[in-house]
């Protein structure tokens, strides 16, 4: 039997997300400000301790803007000498003559898969985006058209296919066997991919209107006079070398003993932060200096790049305030009861409960991780249930409905320059697209193993 309180606490956090998308949404308020103050509205109404409040909000937006900061600031410096030079448009051409205009969705769909498999959604992104830009700009087509396949190639891979952190993780603790798991996870991700991205980007594109004007987009556009364009080869080295070095950061402990100095060197260089620091650096020697320009001009091209990024990094750190507010509320927890209580199959447990903290969290990697933890225990005492399709399933739970408490929401609908509500139409639809789909494709699997 679920207790009151739970209920309570479940109805109130259900009340303000409502609140949050309706005050934002509808009445236009500083989205900034309403995550604030809704936040502390639901911390006072659970019943939190006074005195923790604005701690536990402060902590979750520190937590938040302690790695998003970083890479939304170098993967915009990035995309930046991308666009300065040339690059972007190069590797836009490419795509475009090797795929068409009519089918260059598909290949955002696939460079998302790629890029996407060592990094995470965010630096993925970031890496990416001023492509997506540029593809639109120069196909004339919709950016959802374009950048929705690319998101959706990029949220696949994160929540579904190791060795991503989380998902590698779930491999543990559900003791799973490593290359059997990658394997189911590209089963299930390819069509959940093409389902959620080129197919439904084609569906909901003519009915998405988007501003004309979009700052981050003319953050990306080139100036000035045109000019011979870098070599496809060292555009794609620049972008893909970050990629290469978190690739190379997850085969560490293969690589060198565990422990040692050079294991620790190749975990260093290998994390996303100093991956993108030497991503950035390079580029100002391959689509800077090798370009001809100047050390003033790529510090100007840096300074320019920032200045767009304060928004963004604040609404991202304040959904991670609001969604900490939910963990330290309890909702978190009546969310575990409400799901331990509910009598289903473990496949459709796992997913449940990792939906569940989706939902209330705002973020996959806690999703995943605590639903996962909880479901272990339960799985092993539970006869005819593959642990690599548990793995699959708690992920697919972990990435559906990606709303304002999600600091991936705050990144598409600010580059995107949409608004809430068309944000929900087209990101959130896509998270919830993957995550049923995939869900669908594991049961059918486990229903053939």
């Amino acid at each position: 039997m679920i207790d009151q309180h739970s209920i309570f606490l479940l109805s109130s956090a259900l009340v303000a997300v409502i609140g949050l998308i309706v005050l934002i949404a509808v009445f236009k308020l500083n989205a900034f400000i309403t995550l604030f103050v809704t936040s502390l509205s639901l911390a006072v109404v659970t019943g939190m301790p006074v005195q923790s409040v604005i701690h536990s909000f402060e902590a979750g937006l520190g937590g938040i803007l302690g790695h998003i900061a970083i890479v939304v600031a170098l993967g915009t410096m990035l995309g930046k000498m991308m666009a300065e030079s040339g690059g972007a448009d190069r590797i836009a051409y490419t795509l475009i003559r090797l795929f068409g205009e009519k089918r260059v969705h598909w290949a955002m769909m696939v460079i998302g898969l790629v890029v996407g498999l060592p990094a995470f959604f965010e630096v993925g992104f970031v890496l990416l985006i001023p492509i997506a830009f540029t593809v639109a700009r120069r196909t004339k087509t919709s950016l959802i058209l374009v950048g929705l396949p690319m998101v959706a190639g990029l949220s696949v891979v994160f929540g579904l296919v190791p060795p991503h952190p989380a998902a590698a993780l779930a491999v543990t603790i559900y003791k799973a066997e490593m290359g059997r798991t990658i394997f189911y996870a590209l089963l299930v991700g390819l069509p959940t991919a093409v389902i959620a991205g080129p197919l439904y980007a084609k569906l909901i594109a003519p009915h998405i209107q988007l501003a004309e004007d979009n700052p981050m987009a003319a953050q990306f556009a080139r100036h000035g006079a045109e000019r011979r364009l870098p070599g496809f080869g060292i555009t794609l080295f620049t972008i893909l070398f970050p990629v290469v070095l978190m690739m190379t950061g997850s085969w560490a402990d293969s690589l060198a003993a565990p422990g040692s100095v050079l294991n620790k060197a190749i975990h260093l260089i290998g994390n996303d932060d100093m991956a993108l620091l030497v991503g950035v650096l390079l580029s100002f020697v391959t689509l800077g200096r090798m370009r001809g320009f100047s050390r003033e001009t790529i510090l100007q091209f840096s300074n320019e790049s920032l200045a767009p990024t304060a928004t963004i990094t604040l609404l991202v750190g304040a959904g991670g305030g609001f969604g900490r507010i939910l963990q330290d509320s309890g909702v978190s927890q009546a969310i575990v009861e409400v799901a331990m209580h509910s009598h289903v199959p473990l496949l459709l447990l796992a997913w449940l409960l990792a939906a569940m903290m989706r939902i209330a969290t705002g973020s996959a990697t806690v999703a995943l991780t605590t639903a996962a933890g909880i479901v272990a225990p339960i799985a092993l005492h539970t006869a005819g249930i593959r642990p690599e399709l548990l793995v699959i399933a708690t992920g697919a739970g972990s990435l559906i409905f990606s709303h304002v408490n999600d600091g991936g929401f705050w990144l598409v609908k600010e580059y995107f320059h949409m608004t809430v509500a068309q944000t929900l139409k087209t990101w959130s639809v896509v998270e919830t697209i993957i995550s049923v789909t995939a869900l669908g494709l594991t049961a059918a699997l486990s229903m053939m193993t």
